[in-house]
């Protein structure tokens, strides 16, 4: 398949004034985008301003220091982008000529509004702004396109990042695979975890950055996917290589490295939007999204009869109903939903004969017409009750009964004690617990509510195809040598993800009912692999320390205050017009965090052990620090008198995450002293949220402020200077690109403060 950087290019949508970037570039990052949206936004503005027949000075003035401050910062900005050309030679020459056209572009942008100390600006012996408003749009395009243009360049450099260590990922695996010693296998698989680490970092970076919601979710799926089998490679080449002869040692293994590298192939399409031979991907079919999109359909009949063809909406009903088979068909489906879902599909046939009917008559029929939309549509909502219902219903069943994990810990018994025969017994009981679990997952899939969950529901279904017949290989080995340690531990591990996912399962459940009751899904936040202290040079995993249920109940009243902090940070962040502002977006992925952290304090969600809790709550700290960065940037661009204010709530943050983050970092010793630390963690957490509660209506009031104002922003502050490294590294030489990667072109474009129309 192709693994070119280059294919992340494609296609921009342009500006209301038709200032758009390069025909042939496609934003499809969040920083990219972000770095933009100011750009465009200012000098649109710029570019439309009032013409008046009279200006005074302050006006002319300040035309100026428009141009001046953007030609200043093009200047800077083509600084990095030289300094990514001479790092990147694959590039040089199309980052130079972008580089020479944002330059060119920003000069001319100074001299047309290089009007302050002209007597008759708008004279025709002058040229400027005022007399030639097609050249200022001509430099303003050229500049947009010249920007993008680099931004993009910029973000294949990261994705070249990712290939190149998804192939050192590969190589090492290829060595794991032919190692015959543990020595030189405890050597390789120490390098194999720093390079795995280092994947889930850029990784978990893109996944943040992407726009498309699928897309993140499609990587979130092959990153979960590649935090679990990490653990299970270990263990099943450590078997494997214990046991040279066993064949279903040998199998296990296989197994592990062949969906690691599924995973791996498929971050690489997602992250290079490209598929294996050039095949266009196959999107899920639901009957969630069958319904809307015939309900959207339907209703376009409304304001056109002559939407669509009878034909066409005929075959969308179909479909819906061919659909609808999985549930009737499901041995798992009770009788009474089963004779409500035949009954709708029966009513849903005759519903769109008769609407077909009146929809060939005249016009004049047109208040029978939406008579019947109504009919129809209220057999939509019918329907999709039913069929969620019957779902949902079979999904909180059989979650329930499989809590015990009685097959799994039967397998375990029986494999200890080489009782082959008992081993075969309850891996087909496995096998028999796997199709059912499938199933609910196919049934979850069609009810999901959105794109997102409909993919989640996908990769669980995955897992659980894939990891049953692993267990069942480890399980055989186990009971092929019942005094092997280390057979005994990778069966272990295999049950450990088995329930894991069952786990996972319950938090699915619970958005998709979210979803359908119209409550916003909870969001799930995921923790970078591998976790922390599970793969260290000696390959002996930390003991999991999870909290019992006394203290559960310690922590329970701190946990609540969490929860409650959560919804309120929520429900501040709704209130903002502009949700891709950098204060939401921090906001927002600490209210996650956080709520994770409550999940925690019940024993439930994604956070496992004490250690997974320590390690959120560094990221956390981490992602408040961004945001107090982020309140700084916008304290340029307040008035003096409420700069000050902003300022000292920003400091105050910046202080409580680092607390946060010392105590997250600090040792604990024994049960009392982890409880000690996992009380200290969830409290100063508790405290920066409670500051963020009061941050967030602050900065959107300000920035309401601000714009309700005279119209003019402050001009932007000199540019700091780009902290060039210039010292070489043999070992790494992928991370000089990052002192010249996106974040510091976006640090510089966002920097620039243009003028606001009055």
């Amino acid at each position: 398949m192709a693994t070119s950087p280059c294919s992340s290019s494609g296609v921009s949508s342009s500006s209301s004034s038709g200032l758009g970037a390069d025909a042939g570039l496609e934003i499809r990052t969040r920083s990219v985008e972000q770095t933009l949206v100011p750009l465009v936004s200012q000098i649109t503005t710029l570019i439309n301003h009032k013409d008046k027949p009279k200006r005074s000075d302050k006006t002319l003035q300040a035309i100026q220091r428009v141009g001046q401050a953007v030609n200043l910062a093009v200047g800077r900005f083509v600084t990095v982008g030289e300094a990514i050309a001479n790092e990147n030679h694959e590039l040089k020459e199309e980052m130079s000529v972008a580089c020479i056209e944002a330059r060119r572009a920003g000069e001319t942008i100074a001299q047309l509004t290089d009007v302050a100390s002209l007597d008759h600006p708008e004279s025709d012996s002058h040229i400027t702004i005022f007399t030639d408003k097609t050249g200022v749009v001509k430099a303003a395009r050229l500049l947009l396109s010249s920007v993008t243009k680099v931004l993009v360049l910029a973000d294949r450099i990261v994705i070249k990042q990712i290939i190149t260590s998804r192939n050192k990922v590969l190589a090492t695996m290829e060595q794991l695979e032919k190692v015959s010693s543990f020595q030189e296998f405890v050597q390789i698989f120490s390098q194999f975890g720093n390079e795995m680490v280092e994947f889930a970092h850029l990784t978990g970076d893109r996944q943040n950055d992407l726009k498309d919601e699928k897309k993140k979710a499609r990587m979130a799926a092959s990153r979960a996917v590649l935090e679990k089998c990490t653990m299970m490679l270990l263990t099943a080449s450590k078997t494997c290589l214990r046991h040279p002869d066993c064949e279903s040692a040998r199998i296990n293994k296989d197994g592990v490295f062949h969906r690691m590298r599924l995973a791996l192939e498929q971050v690489i399409e997602i992250v290079t939007d490209s598929r294996p031979n050039g095949e266009n991907e196959m999107a899920p079919i639901s009957i969630y999204s069958g319904i809307k999109e015939f309900k959207n359909k339907v209703e376009g009949l409304r304001e056109n009869l002559y939407f669509l063809s009878k034909e066409n909406l005929s075959t969308m009903l179909e479909v819906i109903l061919e659909h609808t088979e999985d549930f009737t068909d499901s041995a798992y489906t009770s009788h009474e939903h089963r004779e409500h879902i035949l009954e709708l599909s029966k009513q849903a046939k005759m519903e769109l004969e008769q609407l077909v009917s009146v929809w060939m008559q005249a016009q004049k029929q047109k208040w029978k017409m939406q008579l019947l939309v109504l009919m129809l549509t209220c057999f939509q909502s019918c329907s999709w009750v039913y069929v969620h219902s019957a779902a949902t219903s079979l999904a909180a069943d059989l979650l329930k009964y499989h809590t015990d994990h009685m097959v799994l810990k039967a397998l375990k018994i029986t494999g200890v004690e080489g009782n082959l025969e008992a081993v075969a017994e309850y891996t087909c009981k496995l096998s028999e617990q796997k199709e059912q679990l499938v199933e609910m997952c196919r049934l979850l899939r069609h009810v999901s509510g959105t794109e997102p969950l409909e993919i989640t529901c996908i990769h669980a279904e995955d897992t659980f195809q894939v990891t049953g017949p692993q267990i069942i290989s480890a399980a055989e080995t186990l009971a092929l040598h019942p005094s092997s340690k280390i057979a005994k531990e990778n069966l272990e591990v295999f049950c450990e993800a088995w329930e894991s996912q069952l786990s996972d399962m319950s938090l699915l459940l619970r958005e998709i009912n979210d979803v359908f009751e119209g409550r916003r899904g909870e969001k799930r936040v995921y923790l970078s692999l591998p976790r922390p202290g599970k793969h260290n040079a000696n390959l002996k995993a930390l003991k999991p320390v999870k909290l019992d249920t006394e203290e559960q109940a310690k922590i329970a009243k701190l946990g609540l205050e969490l929860h409650l902090l959560t919804s309120d940070v929520d429900s501040e962040t709704e209130k903002w017009e502009d949700q891709e502002n950098e204060i939401v977006q921090h906001g927002q992925g600490m209210s996650s965090m956080a709520y994770s952290m409550y999940l925690f304090t019940r024993g439930e969600g994604l956070l496992k052990t004490t250690q997974d809790l320590f390690h959120q709550a560094e990221i956390f700290a981490t992602e408040g620090t961004k945001l107090a960065s982020a309140l700084h940037a916008l304290s340029d661009q307040v008035r003096d008198d409420d700069k000050p204010l902003l300022l000292l709530e920003a400091e105050k943050l910046i202080s409580m995450c680092k607390q946060l983050q010392a105590t997250a970092k600090a040792s604990a010793q024994g049960k009392s002293a982890t409880f000690t630390k996992v009380d200290a963690c969830i409290l100063k957490t508790r405290n920066v949220m409670t500051l963020l509660c009061q941050l967030l209506p602050l900065c959107c009031k300000l920035l309401r402020k601000n714009k309700a104002g005279n119209g003019c922003l402050k001009p932007a502050p000199p540019w700091k200077e780009d902290r060039i490294r210039t010292g070489t590294n043999a070992r790494t030489p992928e991370r000089r690109v990052e002192t010249f990667g996106i974040k510091s072109l976006e640090n510089h474009v966002t920097n620039m403060t243009f003028l606001e129309s009055k």
